[in-house]
């Protein structure tokens, strides 16, 4: 026998509630995974991206851990409206849900229409970026209050496997060179070890074809593949919880108590 005052709920309504939950938890997996993204690309790959002066790389991590720590707030108000049964947070949960949707869609599907585009349209912005790159790295590595250039160009050469920004030759008009016997920053070589750098032989070097640029280009396509492939992918996800929401609205609405 019921108390006095409580809810009587169909299989359906209570079937929906639990769903509806399991989603929200799924939702908060999906919000951390994209805001944990997010940090690691600001904290562990943006230092060599600042050698391009360029914003879209830190403005897209920023992208992803403000969407990150949306959809977490905004499973945490769907889990709040559905265990207490409030429709009218319902319909804030709903509302976020709609809009986060609309947003996620759009960011995703611009996202893969710039990287489809970007290789036959982007001449001049990749020559862009292969000066600056170029004029960094002959101007500024190795120089007085420049050590986080220098850090950031030895670690690209490194985990990029390359050397130079166009090839391994962009360093003989450097002005690092000019003072120093070796032709390659130690970075450059296969084996790093000091004063490595005084042999450019393939066997010592990379000689990678297009140099550093073309390596940096491919991780930011890659970059913009992943921000439309999240985009694209919580928006479905968003959709299967909206159309949870609006169904637990109606039933709770034609529940009697």
């Amino acid at each position: 026998m019921e108390a006095p005052g409580e809810k009587t709920h169909t299989c359906g309504t209570i079937c929906l509630k639990y769903l509806l939950f399991l989603f929200n938890i799924l939702f908060w997996l999906a919000g951390g995974a994209v805001l944990a993204v997010g940090v690691w690309t600001l904290v562990v790959k943006s230092d060599y991206i600042s050698l391009l002066n360029s914003s879209f790389y830190s403005a897209s991590a920023y992208i992803l851990i403000a969407a990150g720590v949306v959809v977490i707030v905004t499973g945490i108000i769907g889990c709040c409206a559905t265990l207490k049964e409030m429709k009218s947070l319902l319909i804030v949960y709903l509302s976020l849900l709609l809009c986060i949707f609309l947003l996620e869609l759009i960011a995703g599907v611009l996202a893969f229409i710039t990287y489809q585009e970007c290789f036959p349209f982007c001449y001049q912005l990749d020559e862009e970026l292969r000066q600056n790159l170029k004029v960094t790295m002959q101007q500024k590595y190795q120089q007085p209050g420049e050590e986080s250039v220098t850090q950031a160009v030895d670690k690209l050469q490194q985990e990029f496997k390359c050397c130079g920004s166009h090839n391994y030759s962009d360093w003989t008009d450097s002005v690092w060179t000019q003072t120093n016997d070796q032709l390659v920053p130690d970075s450059c070589c296969k084996t790093p070890t000091d004063l490595c750098g005084l042999r450019d032989h393939p066997s010592n070097i990379y000689r990678v074809e297009g140099g550093c640029i073309v390596k940096l280009e491919e991780f930011l396509l890659s970059q913009l593949y992943i921000l439309g492939a999240v985009g694209i992918g919580i928006a479905f996800l968003q959709l299967v919880g909206m159309m949870f929401t609006c169904c637990l609205y109606r039933n709770l609405e034609e529940d009697p108590y």
